[in-house]
């Protein structure tokens, strides 16, 4: 009687051992596929064919995740011509860029991203910086060419925004 009763028992520990087997291996299947499922709806760059401008094809890829602010390393300081005389600009800015991976394409392209967003700027006039609509209309161009700029380097647009968090005009 001893023995059978320990033959169910060991026959008992034996189906718990494999149910939980099972739950396991489904449960790796189910990570596996999942992996799987959102790593394959990637977004793919987009073709370098238009000559590498951004399209509405490529902007989701900076739309998705999280939004993080990158601040640039210093202000960027230059002169504009206006019609009365010139004037020395100061502009503080942040980069708004969705997700961690396009955080970490953007922080290791800093010296493209300083050097596009001053050409830029530089080729502002005084008289157009002076309105809001101007400051708005050189923000819009500085996210064109940066975006632009970042899709011929990484096949990918990374920033969503530049922002302007200092902008003196002497």
């Amino acid at each position: 009687m001893a023995d059978n009763e320990l033959e169910l028992v060991d026959q008992a520990a034996k189906r718990k051992k494999i149910l939980m087997l099972g739950v396991v291996l489904l449960v790796l299947l189910g990570a596996v596929g999942a992996y799987f499922w959102f790593a394959g709806s990637t977004p793919t760059p987009a073709s370098q064919s238009d000559g590498g401008t951004v399209t509405e094809a490529s902007q989701p890829a900076a739309m998705q995740g999280t939004a993080l602010y990158i601040q640039m390393p210093r202000p960027f300081v230059f002169n504009v011509a206006g019609s009365n005389r010139d004037r020395l600009v100061q502009i503080r800015v942040q980069l708004m860029v969705r997700g961690d991976a396009n955080q970490a394409l953007a922080l290791r392209h800093i010296p493209l991203i300083e050097g596009t967003l001053l050409a830029t700027f530089s080729a502002a006039s005084a008289d157009e910086l002076i309105t809001t609509t101007g400051k708005e209309e050189l923000k819009n161009r500085a996210l064109i060419d940066l975006q632009n700029a970042m899709l011929g380097v990484v096949g990918t647009v990374v920033v969503a925004e530049v922002l302007f968090t200092g902008f003196v005009m002497q």
